[in-house]
Order: C-alpha cells, then structure tokens, then sequence
C-alpha cells in the first residue's frame, strides 16, 4: 500500500474586469482586479525516470495547459462576457477554470484557487 502524497502548485496571475449583477452591494458595478491563482495537482508517486524524474508534474506542462485560458479568456479580458458566467463570482471562476483543465485532460487536477484581492478568494475541489 503506497501512503505517499504530494500536492503541487502552479501561481498564475491575470487582470480581469466582471461585475456582479445580482450582488446588493458596489460589486454589481463594473470594477477589476488583479486575480492571483493556483492549479493544485495531486499524484501519490513521482515520475521515475528521465528529464522530469522526482516531479509529479512539470510545473511548465501545468502553464501548458493554463495558457490557452489565460490567453483567449481571462487576461484583460470582460469575465461575464469570455466566460459565459452570467455572476463571475470568485468561486464561479474557480470552478469554471477547473472544469476547463479538467476537460483538457490536465493529470492529477485536484483543485483550483482564485483570490480577487489580497485578502478574498476562493478554492474549488470537484466532489468525488
């Protein structure tokens, strides 16, 4: 029985403007930020053998992966419009990023984070 674990990260950071229409408060007006995240992949062994040999992933085949997200629908990009979110909350944009890495195959996807500012965010992980 193998009772290693390992829990990698990949930080990324975006600008990104939404608003949220049905909030009661300043967030339903137009407004940005500078989005900080993370892509956690999991994996209870390391790769043996060649160049990525003692990793889980390469954090490079991580940024593979992210790039086409950060390049086509969230860097300086309208996230209610480019997301198809009609209320791009935090944790919406969690979970719409993780359901995107997850359909492009990325191995080992255990989780997504995002933080709107320096002291909010959100963590998504799918229910298994």
């Amino acid at each position: 029985m193998n009772v290693d674990n390992w829990l990698i990260y990949k930080e990324f950071r975006f600008e990104a403007a939404h608003r949220l229409p049905n909030h009661d408060g300043k967030c339903r007006r137009l407004h940005g930020h500078s989005w900080v995240g993370r892509i956690y992949v999991q994996s209870d062994r390391l790769i043996q053998e060649g160049a990525k040999q003692g990793m889980v992933i390469d954090f490079g085949d991580i940024q593979k992966y992210l790039e086409p997200l950060l390049a086509k629908f969230l860097d300086h990009y309208y996230l209610n419009e480019t997301t198809g979110l009609e209320n791009p909350t935090s944790e919406a944009i969690a979970q719409w990023i993780f359901n995107k890495l997850e359909v492009a195959g990325l191995p080992g996807l255990q989780g997504v984070e995002i933080q709107e500012t320096c002291t909010s965010g959100a963590r998504y992980t799918k229910a298994t």
